[in-house]
């Protein structure tokens, strides 16, 4: 999997002696650092094999490759070049595995959340990086760096950023599952084991905005410390959302493979995130340093919140935590089973540390006190809340925030 880490994703090429001019001119995380366009690249004086080394790098981590990074880029051919070998070549020249041969040369897919949003096309904006990263890799990526389209020459007018996210945006025909989402509940075990409940209704404000959080990691940039430190004093949760909305991503195990791909995706999209003003927090019931580390900034690169009360997961089971054992929740389960094998095919590590029962989900909580927009219930292990719904709620709540004059 494609790690958060600037200094991994640069690795030891061309671009890693960028890093201090990438710090200075705000280009200081990996999702940031994948919108770049040509005028960005030729702003700050790229030469072409940096340019080239940045296209392959993209690409790779867009399919959980970046391990190929250092010898893809020391080939010095460009992505075309190199989609143009035969199996045989990436292999014996570059060591890559069959399977990952495999995603290596599908043009278009992306190691991402297979939603609805993440199937429909419009035009970008010429001066919105924050749909840029949106484009498919093969109209993003496949062209070569040399020939890169400047934004005045692809675009013919200015958008909105409501307008540059319309492709994100729930077309008719897609089932919204309303603000208290989950998965469908199917009986398991040949009807023998039922499927836990969840609540149909959003959480009360009063729930969470009292909830005593601390803060773990920072959002990660260049040159920051690993972790915290010294450890930051509780806080109440309400000083989250107090000036911007937020998501809060519960975490079930940070060393889950299906909760790593979970929150990889999803950090995938931080600058459309940004662009709506929205922050987004990974929120942990369980601190063990060792998983934060794994999990930080490589799987997710937000701050990371732990919730010694676990109120923000029983919150999410209507007042008690919502549990599940691992042979009737996983093994006698059909779709837990088909969220797994989704994560695995992205090439994710993954551990059996700590408690791995108490379900999670995600919470959209608007600025101030407007209260919970959107939740989503982790009925089967390793649901993921659909990236349409969570983007459609944050437009929403965009529109809502009132002027800077008011």
């Amino acid at each position: 999997m494609g790690s958060f880490s600037m200094e991994d994703f640069v690795g030891n090429g061309a671009l890693r002696e960028l890093l201090p001019k990438l710090l200075e001119e705000g280009w200081d995380d990996v999702p940031t650092l994948k919108v770049m366009n040509s005028e960005d690249m030729d702003a700050i004086n790229m030469t072409t094999q940096q340019k080239i080394a940045m296209e392959i790098r993209s690409y790779l981590h867009d399919r959980a490759l970046i391990q190929y990074g250092d010898k893809l880029e020391a080939s010095g051919k460009c992505v075309p070049e190199l989609l143009n070998l035969s199996t045989k070549d990436l292999s014996s020249q570059f060591g890559m595995k069959r399977g990952h041969i495999a995603r290596f040369i599908d043009r278009i897919g992306e190691c991402e959340d297979p939603s609805p949003a993440s199937k429909l096309t419009s035009t970008p904006s010429a001066n919105n990086s924050i749909s840029r990263s949106f484009m498919s890799a093969n109209s993003r990526q496949m062209r070569t760096t040399t020939n890169l389209p400047s934004r005045s020459d692809s675009m013919n007018n200015d958008k909105t950023i409501e307008s540059s996210l319309a492709s994100f945006k729930i077309k008719d025909g897609y089932i919204f599952k309303g603000i208290v989402a989950a998965a469908p509940a199917e009986p398991r075990a040949c009807g023998c084991v039922q499927p836990p409940p969840v609540i149909d209704k959003v959480s009360p404000y009063a729930d969470i905005e009292n909830i005593s959080i601390q803060k773990l990691t920072p959002t990660y940039k260049i040159g920051l410390e690993r972790l915290v430190k010294n450890k930051t004093p509780p806080m109440k949760a309400s000083e989250l959302w107090r000036d911007q909305p937020a998501v809060l991503v519960c975490i079930r195990r940070p060393g889950c493979i299906m909760c790593r791909a979970e929150a990889h995706q999803l950090y995938a999209k931080k600058p459309i995130f940004e662009a709506l003003g929205v922050q987004l927090f990974a929120v942990l019931h369980e601190h063990i340093e060792s998983e934060v580390k794994d999990f930080w900034p490589r799987y997710w690169g937000g701050a990371v919140l732990f919730d010694r009360g676990m109120e923000f997961f029983k919150a999410l089971g209507g007042g008690k935590l919502l549990k599940d054992k691992f042979l009737s929740g996983f093994v006698f389960n059909p779709r837990a089973i088909a969220n797994y094998k989704r994560a695995k095919a992205l090439g994710i590590d993954q551990n059996f540390k700590g408690e791995g029962e108490i379900k999670g989900g995600l919470f959209i909580v608007g600025r101030g006190k407007s209260g919970v927009a959107y939740q989503f219930i982790e009925r089967n292990f390793g649901d993921w809340a659909p990236l349409a719904e969570v983007i459609e709620i944050c437009t929403q709540l965009q529109s809502k925030l009132p002027s800077i004059g008011e």
